[in-house]
């Protein structure tokens, strides 16, 4: 039951992890009673927007977050769901740069939380599953010279699940909003658009060491095609970095594909495989 369900998990809300400009970045935290010391960022999907409206629901509050979040929870992960800006107010790199700052505020107090501050993974959908290949991908050096100790920290983690998640905006034309520009087929490698597609694509960013990545696509998916994930399972293996790629048959974009006993199984086995070390 879900009174039963609230006694195994602790629920805090509201964690300000940074600031812009006098708006506050939120992220709620899912503890288990009986956490097994390792912590996941979740990024929900929402297509880099959000509504303007003062009454919207926070991205963190999506369905996503139990959908994607209640397998990890119930194996004993302690899981970090964020918000962040976004379209059409604050377009690329916006979401990317504060996803970095969640990472690092929670390395940060990574004591404070009961977690291992150099093992934290990620998972995220669509979007959020952009956002969080990014996360893995992207060097995410501290910067020591910064006053704040929390921007000092790395903000890369250490393992990956992505569903449906877009990898190369030079074959997957995000919506105008996100980079600020227009994508076209026939753009020239010196153009601002092409640079900048290439600049947020995550495939941009393999390298041997990258972390273990888990995909998960749908091979009915029509908003995310499928082969957004096999180019980033190709990158990834010619890489030599450890990825395992699950194709669901029939399934389409929405989390959805995630509420299923199997594949959440699959998910807690690759964190426990890659991130803890079971």
């Amino acid at each position: 039951t879900r009174q039963a369900e609230e006694k195994l998990v602790q629920i805090e809300t509201n964690i300000v992890y940074g600031m812009y400009s006098g708006l506050a970045l939120l992220l709620d935290i899912y503890r288990p009673v009986q956490a097994n010391g390792f912590g996941i960022i979740h990024i929900s999907g929402s297509g880099w927007s959000a509504p303007l409206g003062p009454d919207a629901q926070p991205l963190k509050a999506s369905r996503h977050v139990e959908i994607e979040g209640k397998p990890l929870v119930e194996a004993g992960y302690t899981l970090f769901t964020i918000n962040h800006r976004a379209t059409p107010r604050f377009p690329y790199p916006a979401a990317v740069e504060d996803a970095q700052r969640a990472v690092r505020y929670v390395r940060y107090h990574a004591h404070a939380f009961g977690i291992h501050a150099d093992r934290i993974g990620a998972i995220g959908g669509s979007s959020g599953g952009h956002l969080v290949s990014l996360l893995g991908l992207l060097p995410g050096n501290g910067d020591p010279a910064d006053e704040s100790p929390i921007n000092q920290v790395s903000a890369r983690v250490q393992c990956l699940v992505t569903r449906a998640a877009p990898s190369n905006f030079l074959t997957y034309f995000p919506p105008p909003l996100f980079l600020g520009v227009a994508l076209r087929p026939d753009m020239s490698p010196q153009s601002l658009e092409y640079r900048r597609a290439q600049a947020a694509s995550p495939l941009t960013y393999v390298t041997p060491d990258a972390p273990p990545c888990f995909l998960i696509h749908g091979d009915a998916d029509d908003v995310v095609p499928i082969d957004q994930s096999a180019q980033m399972e190709a990158a990834l293996r010619n890489a030599g970095v450890p990825v395992q790629f699950r194709r669901v048959a029939g399934a389409g974009h929405g989390p959805g594909i995630m509420d299923d006993a199997a594949i959440g199984s699959e998910v807690v086995a690759w964190f426990d495989r890659h991130l803890k070390g079971a």
